[in-house]
């Protein structure tokens, strides 16, 4: 059973830098860094294949980026210039199955394993 355990949130001044981590046990085709605020749906922030194909939201575009050490089997978020509008929970989720398609990459409905979360708060 595949499980992903996230770390490295926190609050922050609007503009700093902040990494999230993401471990994985087992193995999978599709993971995904995703957020959610009080209120609002949760939102794929990027989604990455296997083979490290990426999609962003238009949102993290800009200022974040996705990565994977396998080695530590290990996905990682960077989040540069961070905004009061990130503040969110952070969720490293995977997909059971399916093939690829950028666009469904930023599916939330396409993630069926979670993890835990992890708060960011920025302030600004």
């Amino acid at each position: 059973q595949l499980q992903l355990v996230e770390s490295g949130g926190g609050s922050v001044q609007a503009g700093e830098t902040l990494r999230l981590s993401c471990a994985v046990s087992g193995s999978t085709l599709f993971i995904a860094w995703l957020r959610q605020t009080p209120g609002k749906q949760r939102e794929v922030v990027v989604g990455i294949d296997v083979i490290n194909r990426t999609n962003y939201a238009d949102s993290a575009k800009a200022r974040f980026s996705v990565f994977k050490d396998p080695a530590k089997r290990t996905l990682y978020l960077q989040m540069h210039n961070l905004k009061p509008e990130d503040t969110a929970v952070y969720y490293c989720a995977a997909a059971s199955g399916g093939s690829w398609d950028a666009q469904s990459l930023l599916n939330p409905a396409r993630y069926d394993i979670w993890g835990q979360g992890t708060q960011v708060t920025v302030s600004s």
